[in-house]
């Protein structure tokens, strides 16, 4: 199937200029997907095999670039406030949907890491208009192992308004854990449109703030989703999926854990690796495209080939889950912050 690529500029309600781009399969599509991308990235390059993938299998797929991000005007990776990344993509977002040729069509969010707070935030604001949502590695929670102490967070917030873009945010470089073949890891790398300088105070501030109110509301989450993590991820803890997929209300949720995987699923992966996801993906989509799956129990199987290592997770949470065992790592440990893991108050500039 043949797919069409466009880019267009539009302007957010601030007056700034954003850059946005779909991938089209050239029959109708079978429903719409709209990207969110992680901190740091951009969706014309980093997410382009996303929006190919699934664009041949009959999807429509719309990104964005933040403000501030990739292509889109402002202060490189300065997060002035979380809302205005969240109201930017749902405004952009609905105006697609709001086209005479989509207005019948489902509709799919898709979040990768920080991208998935994005998408369950866009969620949050009309829980009624998404039919679903596909998280990779999402940050939505910050773990109880580096959970930073009041008094810190008090320190820096009473700064964050005189230094607010100031890069003092002590952090190391993620690519090397976030992308497992060195070739697509070099890629990364080497894209201009990615931020890899330190985090600024104010954007590491409003991160942490917005994986604190996630955390303490997953279980307003109601849409159908389908979240995805890889076991030996040390950018994201995989506690904190298993988090959203115990509390969250949605009578139709799925998790997928990856034995062997780390955190960039989608394109830091071994080929073969890169398929198993895609298929998971494209296969939940498919079921619940056009169908009424909410009291549908759904048992799927995950065969990661790099460990030919089989496993089972259902919509009920399964023992794997709750009885406290932690799945078998290959990396060594780290510490986390929003459900980013490093040293403690470490953010990473590259996500």
């Amino acid at each position: 199937m043949g797919v069409e690529y466009h880019e267009e500029y539009i302007r957010n309600s601030r007056g700034v200029q954003l850059f946005t781009c779909r991938w089209l399969p050239f029959s109708s599509p079978k429903a719409l997907v709209f990207l969110c991308h992680g901190y740091g990235m951009e969706c014309s390059g980093f997410m382009r095999g996303v929006g190919t993938k699934l664009a041949n299998h009959g999807y429509a797929v719309f990104g964005i670039d933040y403000e501030g991000h990739g292509r889109s005007m402002g202060s490189r990776c300065y997060i002035k406030r979380f809302d205005n990344i969240v109201n930017d993509c749902s405004d952009f977002f609905k105006s697609v949907c709001a086209r005479e040729e989509y207005r019948e069509k489902t509709r799919f969010l898709y979040g990768e890491s920080m991208g998935g707070a994005v998408a369950l935030l866009i969620h949050k604001k009309d829980p009624s208009f998404w039919n679903g949502a596909l998280l990779v590695a999402p940050m939505c929670k910050i773990s109880e192992k580096v959970k930073p102490h009041p008094m810190v967070i008090s320190l820096l917030t009473k700064v964050e308004d005189v230094i607010p873009r100031w890069k003092i945010v002590p952090t190391k470089d993620v690519i090397d854990s976030a992308f497992k073949d060195p070739v697509r890891r070099e890629e990364v790398r080497g894209n201009k449109l990615i931020y890899q300088e330190k985090p600024r105070l104010k954007t590491a501030l409003e991160m942490l703030r917005t994986s604190m109110h996630l955390e303490e509301s997953l279980h307003e989450v109601t849409l159908p989703f389908l979240v995805l993590h890889g076991e030996a991820d040390i950018v994201t803890d995989p506690e904190v999926s298993k988090a959203l997929y115990e509390q969250a209300s949605s009578k139709d949720k799925t998790i997928k854990l990856y034995p062997g995987m780390w955190h960039g699923l989608t394109y830091g992966e071994p080929e073969d690796n890169i398929d198993i996801v895609f298929s998971d993906i494209i296969s939940w989509l498919d079921k619940r495209n056009g169908e009424n799956n909410d009291n549908a129990i759904l048992v799927e199987k995950s065969v990661c080939r790099a460990t030919s290592t089989p496993y089972e997770m259902n919509t009920k949470p399964s023992p794997a889950i709750t009885n406290g065992q932690k799945p078998q790592r290959t990396r060594p440990q780290a510490n986390y912050l929003c459900g980013w893991k490093g040293r403690r108050m470490h953010h990473h500039s590259a996500m």
